[in-house]
C-alpha cells in the first residue's frame, strides 16, 4: 500500500506541475543506476542546471538522495521508499498526469456495448 502523502506528493512533482515530464525522466534514469548531475545531463539530453534544479527539488522532498553526501559531484538514486514502491507510483499518478479511465471500444460510441441498443 503506498503512503497517501507520499502519493500526493508524487502527483505533484510527477504530473501536476510543468517541470513533471523532466522530473520523471529523471527518476526512471535512477532507477537503472545512481549518476550524477552531469551524467543525467548528458544521458537525458537535459541542460546541467535544469537537472540540478529538478534534483535539488527531488532531494528537498526525500525522492532522491546522495550516496556520499558533501563529496565532489556524488551520484544520486532513489529514496528507499521510492525504489521499493516504484510501479505503485507510476501506476497511481498514470504518468501522463491525466485521470485513468477505461478507453472506449473502438466502433462504439462512449465505450457502449452494442448489445441490446438498437
Amino acid at each position: 500500500m503506498l503512503n497517501p502523502a507520499f502519493r500526493s506528493l508524487m502527483w505533484y512533482l510527477l504530473a501536476g506541475t510543468r517541470g513533471g515530464p523532466n522530473r520523471r525522466r529523471l527518476l526512471e534514469e535512477l532507477r537503472r543506476s545512481p549518476a550524477n548531475a552531469h551524467q543525467l545531463s548528458s544521458t537525458l539530453d537535459l541542460d546541467y542546471r535544469t537537472v540540478r534544479h529538478h534534483l535539488r527539488l527531488l532531494e528537498q522532498n526525500h525522492v532522491v538522495a546522495r550516496t556520499v553526501p558533501g563529496a565532489y559531484a556524488p551520484p544520486y538514486e532513489l529514496s528507499p521508499y521510492l525504489a521499493e514502491h516504484f510501479d505503485l507510483v507510476w501506476e497511481a499518478i498514470d504518468c501522463s498526469g491525466r485521470p485513468r479511465h477505461r478507453p472506449a471500444r473502438a466502433g462504439t460510441p462512449l465505450g457502449r456495448s452494442s448489445q441490446g441498443v438498437q
